[in-house]
């Protein structure tokens, strides 16, 4: 292993090693508090732009193997862990984590005290960073980071969309058989307009019963109106991303449209921030976020709580209540987790109802989609 030097933009100098890949590197350094699926949170394309600080302090154990990938590649700046296990011991298991690191040019950071950063995080938010393999002055780091652009400044979802639509084949994982389902018959079709969407959700989707078309994030609104009009389309699904939100301007113009034409719509994360946006209700940045796979959330209609997984910088504002009636509220620190819009076949949550590895608990979600496309497709 090597060493790496890493400077956080609060003045913290830190030595450690490294595994993985090796360079220089600047991103937004995060903590996650899941105790399992290391190599779906590496590979969620809404990490783009950030370092990962996993608290649980075993990392490596179980190796990686190609069915836990939630995208195509990873997009993590790094990831930083107390301890790097590179023998790894299980039957799925194919290729020790630093492999994948190497492969998607991720940087593994270890023998680091992932305690002292989390506090860190938890006291002063979300922080840049620079770590490099390269360099060890404290000052040339420091310059690095100062002169490179904040990750509210960079437009990720260019990099991690599909570029060209395909037709998304497979159900939710069998834990059973260890593969994935076919899909089932659909009851209705969809687009999913992919701003870094998680494998996991497409095949959610497609278990509840749709048939998914993914289409880049370069999407054009006029199409989508001409052939939901056509009875070609039943609904549109905004998938979850990583950035702020708040950038993405000529984005919420093309839902501002979707809006207006009334089409069914269902977004996660990155997605229901954008719905609110495009209805008028600017996002905010949360002081650290929520990063984790144990996050209670209250069903407000049922008043049942639900486990989930979350991940986000970024919330709605409690002002939205104006046009949508809140459906699930965080018990952490009471934010909005889901809305359902007042005048409009949408609805929206911020936490991840597919949450795979991790608890089941929300994934109803889907299913109360393909119901609301079906409903309005008997109205109509």
């Amino acid at each position: 292993m090597q060493k790496v030097w890493i400077y956080l933009e609060n003045g913290i100098f830190l030595e450690a090693k490294s595994f993985g890949s090796v360079g220089t590197k600047v991103g937004e350094i995060v903590f996650n508090t899941s105790m399992t699926g290391y190599q779906e949170i590496i590979t969620d394309p809404s990490y783009a732009g950030q370092f990962v600080t996993f608290t649980m302090p075993e990392i490596g154990n179980v190796g990686v193997n190609d069915d836990d990938m939630e995208s195509k590649a990873a997009f993590t700046k790094g990831i930083i862990v107390r301890n790097y296990q590179k023998r790894y011991s299980n039957f799925r298991g194919v290729e020790p984590l630093d492999e994948l690191l190497k492969r998607y040019d991720v940087m593994g950071i270890c023998d680091i005290d992932t305690r002292f950063l989390t506090k860190v995080l938890r006291e002063e938010g979300s922080l840049m960073m620079v770590a490099s393999t390269e360099i060890s002055d404290k000052n040339e780091l420091k310059k690095i980071l100062e002169n490179s652009p904040r990750i509210e400044e960079i437009n990720y979802i260019k990099e991690v969309s599909t570029k060209e639509a395909y037709i998304h084949k497979n159900g939710i994982f069998d834990a059973k058989s260890f593969c994935y389902k076919k899909a089932p018959e659909p009851k209705a079709k969809i687009v999913a307009v992919d701003f870094g969407i998680k494998r996991n959700i497409l095949n959610n989707l497609t278990e509840a019963g749709l048939e998914v078309e993914v289409i880049p994030q370069d999407f054009d609104p006029v199409n989508i109106i001409d052939r939901y009009k056509n009875g070609e389309i039943d609904g549109v699904f905004l998938s979850n991303g990583p950035g702020d939100p708040l950038i993405l301007k000529e984005i919420h113009k093309k839902i501002e449209k979707l809006i207006e034409a009334k089409i069914p719509m269902f977004g996660i994360c990155l997605g229901h921030q954008l719905l609110s946006i495009s209805h008028g209700y600017p996002t905010y940045k949360l002081k650290f976020g929520h990063h984790g796979g144990n996050h209670p959330v209250r069903n407000e209609k049922t008043k049942r709580v639900e486990i989930t997984a979350q991940n986000h910088n970024y919330n709605v504002p409690e002002s939205i209540i104006k046009i949508a009636e809140v459906t699930h509220m965080n018990l952490f620190d009471n934010t909005i987790e889901g809305l359902k819009y007042k005048d409009s076949p949408i609805f929206s949550v911020q936490h991840h109802p597919e949450a795979s590895p991790g608890p089941h608990d929300s994934r109803y979600i889907f299913d109360e989609f393909v119901e609301m496309i079906i409903e309005n497709k008997n109205k109509g």
